[in-house]
């Protein structure tokens, strides 16, 4: 005879369900909002190569009808210019300043550094026989946001899209990886005090292509953004968009826009970068551009958030460091002093 429920060991309690995110009102694609404008800013936010892997961004809103402009930030990787920190506009040879904090690369002249380093964006115009802008990040947040704002009126622009490449730019900050994340954090500071009329956009391409952040990592934290209501829309990376970032790579010189390309390409496991100190779970997911409506992501954005008030770019440093953040401006300085694992 069958024992009765009482007699038996107690009922498992049921599993509840995960609860569900809420629900925002979707009232914004990143298809609305290029609809609405005729003309893109696209800039790389991470310095370096970043402006590189926009190539892909910058196809993309072309296909929805966009003219754009491609730009980035005057701060070159300590191995191409061993001067700890971003450039000024001052220290912008070539170009032609636009307002205090922006200046136009004209593809026929380059820009360099008073060394005769060339910035990326410099070698990317020359490649594409089309003009580039630089952001002088040195101000902090308000600097930046000022050479944003006077470049995008200059060149007739009505919608900014900043791009990180890796997805360092959305950190929560404790991530072990985490190695850059000053100069993506000003940028976004930046942007987030635009004009509403600009309609600033963030994407983060290429999750974990900049080996800081792993791939879960980046995902995690896009969910967040998400949850926040933010989330615009996602592109991909096209072959013909892969074929013209490995092209541009070559001349640009860029690891971690490279991979983005790889990825598209169907590269798959670990690769390893920056002469072996890092490692990149190489995948499908870094031929991804996650894009968000930056005033919503900000709140989930601890980083962007405490540098906003910084009037220079060493100030945005030590609101880093205070929160037990490293950051790239103190590793080139570590690097200058010839002390690469020394204090700050």
């Amino acid at each position: 005879m069958p024992q009765s429920r009482s007699a038996r060991s107690p009922a498992r309690p049921k599993r509840s369900s995960p609860r569900p995110a809420e629900a925002h009102p979707i009232t914004e694609t990143l298809e609305s909002r290029a609809a609405r404008a005729s003309r893109a800013l696209v800039l790389g936010i991470g310095g370096g190569g970043d402006v590189v892997g926009c190539l892909a961004v910058t196809r993309q809103l072309e296909a929805m009808g966009l003219e754009c402009e491609l730009g980035g930030v005057a701060w070159e990787r300590f191995p191409v210019d061993p001067y700890p920190g971003p450039r000024s506009l001052a220290d912008i040879h070539g170009a032609t300043p636009i307002g205090t904090a922006a200046a136009l690369v004209d593809p026929a002249v380059g820009a360099t550094t008073p060394e005769g380093a060339h910035f990326c964006e410099s070698r990317l115009a020359t490649h594409l026989g089309e003009r580039t802008v630089l952001i002088d990040v040195t101000g902090g947040p308000e600097g930046a946001r000022a050479g944003i704002a006077d470049a995008a009126a200059e060149l007739g622009c009505d919608l900014v899209v900043l791009t990180d490449i890796g997805g360092d730019a959305i950190a929560s900050g404790g991530e072990s990886g985490l190695a850059s994340p000053l100069c993506d954090a000003v940028m976004i500071a930046a942007g987030a005090t635009l004009a509403p009329e600009l309609g600033a956009v963030l994407g983060v391409l290429g999750a974990g292509c900049d080996g800081e952040l792993e791939p879960a990592e980046v995902l995690a934290r896009v969910a967040c953004l998400a949850r926040a209501g933010a989330w615009l829309g996602t592109a991909g990376v096209s072959p013909a968009a892969a074929a013209e970032i490995e092209a541009a790579a070559q001349v640009a010189v860029t690891e971690a826009s490279l991979l983005v390309a790889r990825c598209a390409r169907g590269e798959y496991g670990s690769v390893e970068i920056r002469d072996g100190r890092r490692t990149v779970q190489a995948g499908p997911l870094g031929a991804v551009c996650f894009l968000f409506d930056l005033e919503d992501a900000m709140a989930e954005l601890p980083l962007a958030r405490a540098v906003a008030g910084a009037s220079s770019i060493a100030d945005a440093h030590h609101a880093l460091v205070e929160l037990g953040i490293g950051t790239e401006l103190g590793y080139e300085r570590r690097r200058a002093t010839g002390t690469p694992g020394g204090p700050e």
